[in-house]
C-alpha cells in the first residue's frame, strides 16, 4: 500500500492511501453528492482543476465503460473516495476505475472519511486543495505551502482550457428540422445528442468564435454550454451574447451559459461557499411553481432573488428558477427578446430526466422564430 494525503489550504490533512497515479496534484476541492455516474462526473470539462470528493462511500463498482465519456479525457484535478470497489462488476465494464485513473495520469486517495471532509467544506466552503502520494509525499508544512501557492478559482480563466480547437458537427437524427450554433464552454457530449434526437443539427463552435461565424451558419438558435471557471473572466462569451441578442435569434443556455447570459443581460456573479453538485438538488419553477429534481455542478451563480423581475438593455427579464435548499438563483428568462438559460443540466448525464423538455421548449421558440 501507497500512502497517500489530502490536503487543505487551511492546514487540515486527510491521509490515506494512494488510489490512481502517483504523485502530486493541485486544485480546487469540491464534493459531489451523486450516488452513481462517476464515469459521467470525472469527463466533465466543467470539473477542470477541481479536486472531486464523492460522498457516495463507495466508488468504482461497474468499473470503466468506453460509452460514457462525457468529452475525451478525464478533467478533474485530483479524485477523492472513502472505499474503493476491488473488483468491478457490470457487463459494460472494460477495466477498473483506478487503471483509468493511472491510465490518463489522474492522482488520487482513497481510504479517507469523506463524511468528516464533506462537513468540514461545508463549513470552511470550498478551498485549494492538493493530493499528494509516492515520491510527492513530504512534510506537513511543506505540502500545505504548496498548496497555499496554487491559484485560487475565483478569477480562474478555464474555459479556452476546455473549448474544442476546431469546429465540429452533430447531425440531426431523422429529418434536419433545425441548426443550432453551439458555443463550447467545456461542452458535454449528451447535450448536442439531446438536441440531435429532436432534429437538431447542431455545429459546435470554439469559444474565439465571432457573431459573423455564428451568422455564417443561419442558425435557428444559438446555444451557451456548461464550462468551468469564473464567469467574470468571459468577456468575449458574454458580448457574443449580446450580439445574438441583438439580433433576436433564440438562445437557451445551461450552468456557464445560464451565468454567461445572466451577466450580458446586466446581473453580477458571485462564488458560492461550496456550490451544488450532485444529481439530486431540486429546483423550483417560479411560473408554474413545479419541482425538478435535477443535475448540476456550479460553484459560482447569479446576483438576485427567485422570481425578481428587472430590465435590462433587452427589455424584461426574470429571474426565473431558484434552488429551495439555500435560495440560489438557477434560471433566467428574457421576456422581450427569445432567450431562457438554466443553472443545471437537463442533458442529465449522469442525472434525473425530469429537465429534459428544456430541449423541447428551446425547439418551440426557434419554431415561433421563423
Amino acid at each position: 500500500m501507497t500512502n497517500a494525503a489530502l490536503v487543505l489550504e487551511d492546514g487540515r490533512v486527510f491521509r490515506g492511501e494512494a488510489y490512481g497515479a502517483l504523485g502530486a496534484s493541485l486544485g480546487e476541492v469540491v464534493f459531489s453528492t451523486g450516488m452513481t455516474g462517476y464515469q459521467e462526473t470525472l469527463t466533465d470539462p466543467s470539473y477542470h482543476r477541481q479536486i472531486v470528493v464523492q460522498t457516495a462511500p463507495q466508488i468504482g463498482n461497474t468499473g470503466w465503460n468506453d460509452e460514457d465519456d462525457e468529452s475525451g479525457r478525464i478533467w478533474v484535478a485530483g479524485y477523492v473516495v472513502r472505499d474503493p470497489s476491488r473488483v468491478p462488476s457490470n457487463w459494460r465494464s472494460r477495466r477498473g476505475l483506478d487503471e483509468e485513473l493511472a491510465r490518463q495520469g489522474v492522482v488520487g486517495v482513497a481510504g479517507i472519511d469523506t463524511r468528516m471532509l464533506t462537513r468540514h467544506l461545508r463549513e470552511r466552503g470550498a478551498m485549494r486543495a492538493g493530493v499528494f502520494s509516492g515520491d510527492e509525499l513530504g512534510a506537513d508544512a511543506e505540502m500545505v505551502e504548496r498548496v497555499r501557492t496554487a491559484p485560487g478559482m475565483r478569477g480562474a480563466d478555464l474555459a479556452g482550457d476546455v473549448t474544442t480547437a476546431e469546429p465540429y458537427v452533430v447531425e440531426a437524427i431523422g429529418e434536419r428540422r433545425f441548426t443550432v450554433a453551439a458555443l463550447d464552454l467545456g461542452i458535454k457530449s449528451n447535450t448536442p445528442r439531446m438536441m440531435a434526437a429532436r432534429g437538431i443539427e447542431v455545429h459546435v463552435l470554439p469559444l474565439t468564435s465571432t457573431i459573423d461565424d455564428i451568422t455564417a451558419l443561419d442558425p435557428d438558435g444559438v446555444f451557451l454550454s456548461n464550462g468551468p471557471g469564473d464567469p467574470a473572466t468571459q468577456e468575449h462569451a458574454v458580448g457574443l451574447t449580446r450580439a445574438v441578442l441583438e439580433r433576436r435569434t433564440p438562445l437557451f443556455g445551461i450552468c456557464f451559459g445560464n451565468q454567461i447570459l445572466g451577466r450580458a443581460l446586466g446581473r453580477e456573479t458571485y462564488k458560492m461557499r461550496y456550490g451544488h453538485r450532485g444529481i439530486n438538488i431540486p429546483v423550483i419553477d417560479v411560473t408554474t411553481g413545479k419541482v425538478a429534481i435535477t443535475s448540476q455542478n456550479h460553484g459560482f451563480a447569479l446576483e438576485g432573488e427567485p422570481g425578481q423581475e428587472f430590465g435590462s438593455d433587452f427589455g424584461r427579464v426574470q429571474l426565473s428558477h431558484f434552488c429551495p435548499n439555500d435560495g440560489t438563483v438557477e434560471g433566467v428568462r428574457a421576456l422581450d427578446v427569445p432567450a431562457f438559460s438554466v443553472q443545471y443540466h437537463p442533458e442529465a448525464a449522469a442525472g434525473p430526466h425530469d429537465a429534459a423538455p428544456l430541449f423541447d421548449e428551446f425547439v418551440t421558440m426557434m419554431s415561433e422564430g421563423r
